[in-house]
């Protein structure tokens, strides 16, 4: 028993506080790096500047304990200020906190339904791509506070950078992000330089947040106008934080639980909707910044969302003091750090689809400003490519067995959507002498229903030439599908095509079954009645089988 509360301690410490210091100053850098992004999110969503900072701290307290991520940082984000924009303005800031709730219920469904495995389906071209997007975005984010305003503050940006990256050489007891902030404004402070600083971008909230109901209507119209935000938040809000996550673990070298993530990310947005926050999501720029100062459990996380709070309502009139030029170096120092250097160098020496895929992910999200529709143009793309690839290595080749007059299929690949056309256009129809035809699936699955309606098709061409069809070497799973979707082997098949009626009552189902059963050829008898035109099969099959097949009447073709 002892041995495993100690365990259990050993497993809570690593997840909550690897080193306690290091945590603790980490998420003090990312506290001081969050005023002005959330002030500015609240700014671009139409709201109060406190709706931005009371997410923040909601969403990095909750996501702390509930999110599945550890030293992943999530708040307020500019995607997702993007979205409420026409909430906001059409309806009031009552509909945006209703929406929130909404969003969050939306996101607690999805880790219940465990959506966030689907994270397996985008392929390492589409996250690099979503990285070096995003930190050319992050640098772009930076220049209105650069470009244009004047010499101080480029060079209060370049000692800020010379900082950053200048102390960790002599030493790395504290973060170099944090030393920066602190130096820059107190030169900032001493000189009494005229410079842009955190309280120009606005007030800062003086109060708690406090827990209070949504001031909108609670009936059905209410809901109509909120669900397509909600969704939409949802969805985007998941999308990057699950990106976000998939980043952090490669960065940390740790694996996470997706799915906890999208419910953690659930209970944030409700808890930040009941206390006058808007909602939010995983932010890359920001985790960056916590991983880079050292911070690897949830104690980083919880304590800059926590210090968030205490700055604007204790410290208020000492963090308005702190000139942006400090802040602008620390995020140029994360586009730098999150930016994948290496994939430009491999951008000739990987496989042209994988580097086409990456550079129209990079393209997508930089020209738009969204990251969800870069992704979801990655994904797309790639699946598009994979479908090509996988219908290369589809082939059907065939033999005959002169002997006999039967003709031997062999199919080998993959038979779905893509390939389906291919493997109907494989075979022959009108051959000549043709007794009888032998489909091998041995090398082959069925993996959809437009490759189960090609097998049907192919099937009932056949016997419409009167050209009896088996099947043979198909797998399981293929059989199964086969036997639920297929329509040759049931009663009342027919070859659908202008002028044709093909009718085929119940017959024994042992001529399609898995071994070749020659016993049956000879039970066949052919009458061609050529003066009307139409001709009719009639099979002698044994009794009712122990499968439960029935005896067949016949069939016939006009």
């Amino acid at each position: 028993m002892k041995a495993i509360v100690q365990m259990n301690l050993v497993h809570l410490r690593s997840e909550w506080a690897p080193n306690i210091i290091r945590e603790i100053l980490a998420g003090t850098v990312v506290a001081l790096a969050l005023i002005p992004e959330a002030i500015a999110f609240s700014i671009i969503a139409g709201v109060d500047p406190k709706v931005g900072l009371y997410a923040s701290f909601c969403i990095a307290v909750v996501t702390a304990f509930a999110g599945g991520r550890p030293a992943m940082i999530s708040a307020a984000t500019g995607a997702m200020a993007l979205l409420m924009i026409p909430l906001v303005k059409d309806h009031g800031v009552g509909f945006l906190f209703a929406a929130t709730i909404l969003t969050g219920v939306f996101q607690i469904a999805a880790g219940m339904l465990r959506l966030g495995n689907l994270m397996r389906f985008v392929s390492r071209s589409v996250v690099t791509g979503f990285v070096n997007a995003l930190a050319i975005l992050i640098f772009l984010a930076q220049m209105p506070e650069l470009l244009g305003q004047g010499t101080t503050v480029y060079i209060m940006v370049a000692a800020g950078l010379g900082i950053i990256y200048g102390l960790p050489c002599l030493t790395k007891a504290v973060p170099s992000p944090l030393v920066c902030i602190v130096a820059m404004t107190a030169v900032s402070v001493y000189l009494g330089l005229g410079i842009h600083k955190v309280g120009d971008m606005g007030a800062l909230p003086s109060d708690l947040p406090w827990f209070a109901l949504p001031q909108v209507p609670f009936t059905l119209e209410t809901m109509k106008i909120i669900l397509p935000y909600a969704l939409t938040l949802a969805m985007v809000g998941l999308l990057e934080s699950l990106m976000t996550a998939a980043i952090i673990d490669e960065m940390t070298d740790t694996t996470s639980n997706k799915n906890r993530e999208c419910a953690g990310q659930g209970v944030a947005n409700i808890t930040s909707g009941f206390l006058g926050g808007m909602a939010g999501c995983a932010m890359i720029g920001q985790s960056v910044i916590n991983v880079s100062s050292g911070g690897r459990g949830r104690l980083s996380t919880l304590w800059a969302g926590a210090f968030l709070l205490f700055l604007i309502v204790v410290l208020g009139p000492y963090v308005v003091q702190i000139p942006m030029a400090a802040l602008v170096a620390v995020m140029i120092m994360v586009s730098i750090n999150t930016f994948q250097w290496q994939s430009m160098r491999t951008l000739l020496t990987h496989p042209k689809r994988s580097s086409f895929v990456m550079l129209g992910t990079v393209v997508v999200v930089v020209l738009t400003h969204d990251l969800a529709k870069g992704v979801i143009f990655g994904v797309i793309l790639s699946g598009l490519f994979f479908a090509h690839k996988v219908t290369q290595f589809f082939k059907v080749s065939s033999s005959r067995d002169e002997t006999r007059a039967v003709r031997t299929y062999q199919v080998t690949g993959q038979i779905f959507f893509a390939t389906a056309e291919a493997f109907h256009s494989a075979f022959d129809f009108r051959e000549e002498d043709l007794k009888g035809v032998v489909i091998d699936l041995h090398a082959s699955h069925f993996w959809d229903i437009t490759s189960i309606n090609a097998l049907d098709r192919v099937v009932l061409k056949f016997r419409h030439h009167d050209i009896p069809v088996e099947i043979i070497g198909m797998n399981e799973a293929s059989a199964t599908m086969v036997e639920r979707l297929g329509t040759h082997d049931k009663p009342g098949a027919v070859l659908a095509g202008p002028g044709t009626r093909c009718l085929i009552p119940r017959f024994d189902a042992a001529i399609f079954s898995m071994e070749w059963n020659e016993s049956l050829w000879p039970d066949v008898a052919r009458e061609r009645p050529h003066d009307r035109g139409r001709a009719f099969l009639r099979f002698k099959t044994p009794a009712r089988d122990a499968r439960g097949h029935a005896q067949g009447e016949g069939f016939g073709v006009r």
